[in-house]
């Protein structure tokens, strides 16, 4: 069976391509386009769709439109409700709802061959849970979806049993967990459905001084369900211009709502573990992201394995919906890798090169030509391999940096032109990770946090937070083999096990994709070498 998931709805359109129960590709919009998130999430955007991603999917296995069994919509108009009988402040929803009612003939007319009558709706949540429960490494799991919201609730619980989900609880609107932090994050005179991660960084720097005050709002209600009403808070702190500076209230009020939603998640997981007495729980909508929170669900519930889908936000709804489309025809795979997206071969991008007239060498061996940049203190663009399904850069389109150098975490703030207090992550070879980091381990997408060992603190200063916690990631040398090699070849030369890793991208625009955009971030930014594929380009030479 052929199916193409499609999400675009509310944000981050993407689209995946799920072929005889196997993920073939998964990519978000915005990696095509060059727009952030793909779009803004507001009513009058509702229409537009991951064309570009999609076509791309199809082409990757050779097929055209007419060729597919189902495309899976991850929205399902017929279970929504008008917005003002869900107590939600969105007058224009309708129009939303309208643009999914009518998604068969837009996809049809986007995708020549279509025919719409092949379109099938899946339930937001229900995709979401499908990208996790289906795609994790466990057939059986208790599932937990939170964010934002879908059609007229915010959460589902629920188990999979042999891949087959029944939902146990779900939780309506107007309580939401993800509008809560959203609603703060524009307070905080950030992006809303964009820059809630630089709420749980910025947490990082406070106190909970405000926990009580939130917890009349927000908080667990013991039977598997939650209230998180609108909180005023301005008169809590005073709201942050966008762009100006950040008080100590700041700091307090996003660690305030950071333990307030921790608290949220502990109560629901604890129901669910009760109800399923499962030893896996799998996550996914865009709080599963919240990798501070994840890891309380870790150290503090009796679960034994989390697993987090890594594209847990609203682009993963794609290929949740195309499994769960999948899974009523055949069985499906768990999900591989997140390196879903875009690549290309050595030939291809020698070709790039040659048309961009740009002097590069071909080394040996590029992972050893990187780890000798890096010993040195170069910044270093890494373009390898197919680009990741997700917000994480995890080794295929990644900025690398030497860890023991306290300096090149405000280095690499400024190269990215981004917030101070923002963090960059370690990368190291999952055989070595317990001894650095304390916290779940295999960590191969970057969604917990671990502390790291005392004895390690002050050898790799740059990828340890002020809390004293690094967001790692851990690389399996069998899946990564070129990676694990840049890391042993910079341990040979310095000692450490460690590298810094953050997302190839400048703020504001999406991680980079292709050539193009590797060799565009590579001229505009100081990066003092790119490794693109087994070809090293040098900034030395290229601007002498």
């Amino acid at each position: 069976m052929r199916v193409l998931g499609i999400n675009a709805l509310f944000h981050d359109p993407a689209a995946s391509l799920v072929m005889d129960g196997r993920i073939v590709a998964a990519a978000e919009e915005e990696r095509f386009s060059r727009r952030k998130h793909g779009k803004r999430p507001v009513p009058f955007s509702a229409w537009e769709l991951p064309e570009l991603s999609a076509r791309w999917c199809l082409e990757r296995a050779g097929l055209t439109p007419s060729d597919l069994d189902a495309v899976a919509y991850s929205y399902d108009p017929e279970i929504a409700r008008p917005a003002e009988q869900l107590g939600v402040h969105d007058p224009w929803d309708h129009l939303r709802q309208e643009y999914a009612r009518r998604a068969p003939e837009f996809l049809a007319e986007a995708l020549p061959g279509l025919d719409p009558d092949k379109v099938r709706f899946v339930a937001h949540h229900v995709a979401h849970a499908a990208s996790a429960g289906q795609a994790a490494p466990y057939p059986d799991s208790a599932v937990l979806v939170l964010d934002g919201r879908g059609e007229c609730g915010s959460h589902l619980a629920g188990r999979y049993a042999n891949r087959e989900l029944t939902v146990l609880g779900s939780q309506s609107l107007p309580d939401s967990i993800g509008l809560f932090y959203e609603d703060l994050t524009q307070h905080l005179g950030f992006l809303r459905s964009s820059d809630e991660f630089k709420v749980m960084a910025l947490a990082s720097y406070g106190e909970p001084r405000f926990l009580d005050q939130l917890r009349q709002y927000v908080h667990p209600d013991g039977h598997g369900g939650f209230r998180a009403r609108s909180v005023p808070w301005g008169t809590l702190v005073p709201a942050r211009l966008a762009g100006g500076a950040w008080t100590q209230d700041h700091a307090d009020i996003a660690a305030s709502a950071q333990v307030c939603l921790e608290e949220v998640l502990l109560g629901l997981a604890r129901w669910l573990h009760d109800r399923t007495g499962e030893d896996a729980l799998t996550l996914a909508g865009g709080v599963a992201l919240n990798c501070v929170a994840n890891t309380r669900l870790y150290r503090e519930t009796p679960f034994r394995h989390i697993w987090v889908q890594p594209a847990a936000g609203d682009a993963g709804t794609a290929l949740g919906a195309a499994l769960h489309v999948a899974n009523q025809k055949e069985a499906v795979e768990v999900m591989p890798t997140a390196a879903l997206g875009r690549g290309w071969s050595n030939d291809e991008l020698r070709a790039w090169l040659e048309r961009a007239a740009v002097p590069y060498e071909e080394p040996d061996d590029i992972a050893e030509t990187v780890a000798a940049e890096l010993a040195q203190d170069g910044i270093v663009a890494w373009f390898q391999g197919r680009s990741e399904f997700g917000p994480r850069a995890l080794g295929h389109r990644s900025l690398l940096a030497h860890p023991g150098r306290a300096a090149n975490l405000e280095r690499l703030n400024a190269v990215k032109g981004r917030e101070e207090f923002r963090p960059v992550a370690p990368m190291v070879l999952a055989e070595r990770a317990a001894e650095l980091f304390d916290g779940p381990l295999p960590s191969p997408y970057m969604l917990f946090v671990h502390d790291v060992a005392a004895q390690w603190r002050d050898r790799i200063p740059a990828v340890v937070h002020v809390d004293g916690t690094a967001r790692i990631q851990t690389v399996d040398r069998h899946d990564e083999p070129l990676v694990a090699r840049m890391i042993e070849g910079f341990e040979r030369l310095t000692g450490l096990p460690v590298v810094v890793n953050t997302s190839l991208n400048t703020a504001g625009r999406p991680m980079v994709d292709d050539p193009r955009d590797a060799l565009e971030c590579f001229g505009s930014a100081p990066v003092d070498l790119l490794a693109l594929g087994p070809f090293a380009i040098r900034r030395k030479k290229v601007f002498a």
